[in-house]
């Protein structure tokens, strides 16, 4: 697959920076916190949306945001990805036809995504009747999943205030992403695997963020069968996760996990109540 060409105008930002605050006794303490910053994007130079977001990948977030709106559909057809921190905005050039972009930026519904995500009217028609590919799973491989995804969430560690994402594959995280919205994640995974050609079909997506109707869809847009959450699932995420045919597993962490929906494609393998083994 073809590869735009992406320009940046400096290194991407730091992701944590040191503050001093003062304990519950007024002891002075160094600490580090999140850093946040916009990020305005621009298509064939329209301004489309200012994301709030960390910066670590800012060309991915940027096209899986695009793509995940519908407003792009063709990887092959994009010219370039311009990155500049100096004006915190992201200009992206395709050859695309864009007719459908005005109507579509007409129709916004502001969700209840971290930092107010947004849906547009186009993204929900485009997706009546579709199913995600229909997997199954082992309960094994859920608590293998869960046990990788412990290496990671650096971010979060050092500073906390972030929410992440991965899509993982059997017991290996392929990739996994920190931001201050997890909208920011998942649209930087999701221009990963486009911008990758990678097909879903075969992965575990995870997050640490509750799964709403924005997460539902996009994991949807992604192809991917699996959605594993640390938190907890919304009435209209769970009703779109019946209607894509998507395995919910929420309150994931250690050896305990509640299967919301799908949960005739899991195959329970692991004998025995374990799940005390982790508290």
């Amino acid at each position: 697959m073809a590869q735009p060409k992406i320009i940046k105008t400096s290194e991407n930002p730091f992701q944590t920076i040191e503050v001093e605050v003062f304990d519950e006794y007024g002891e002075r303490l160094t600490k580090s916190i999140a850093c946040e910053r916009p990020l305005t994007v621009m298509l064939n130079w329209k301004e489309i949306v200012t994301l709030m977001t960390l910066g670590s990948r800012p060309e991915a977030l940027v096209l899986g945001y695009l793509k995940n709106q519908s407003f792009l559909n063709d990887p092959e057809a994009l010219e370039s990805v311009i990155i500049d921190w100096e004006t915190n905005s992201a200009a992206i050039v395709t050859k695309e036809s864009l007719e459908h972009l005005e109507p579509a930026l007409k129709k916004k519904t502001v969700t209840s995504g971290c930092g107010q995500g947004t849906m547009y009217g186009n993204v929900m028609k485009q997706l009546e009747g579709y199913k995600v590919p229909q997997t199954e799973i082992k309960q094994s491989e859920i608590y293998d999943t869960l046990e990788a995804l412990t290496h990671h969430n650096d971010t979060y560690k050092a500073a906390g205030a972030v929410h992440g994402c991965a899509v993982c594959q059997g017991n290996s995280v392929l990739s996994f992403v920190e931001d201050v919205g997890r909208h920011n994640a998942v649209d930087t995974l999701a221009g990963e695997m486009w911008l990758q050609g990678e097909s879903g079909d075969d992965k575990i997506f995870y997050t640490t963020g509750r799964l709403t109707s924005e997460m539902v869809i996009k994991v949807a847009q992604m192809g991917i069968p699996v959605l594993l959450s640390r938190s907890g699932v919304t009435q209209m995420g769970l009703e779109l996760a019946h209607q894509f045919g998507i395995t919910t597993i929420a309150r994931a962490k250690g050896r305990r996990f509640q299967v919301y929906s799908g949960v005739e494609k899991i195959e329970f393998d692991v004998k025995g109540h374990l799940a005390d083994e982790s508290e």
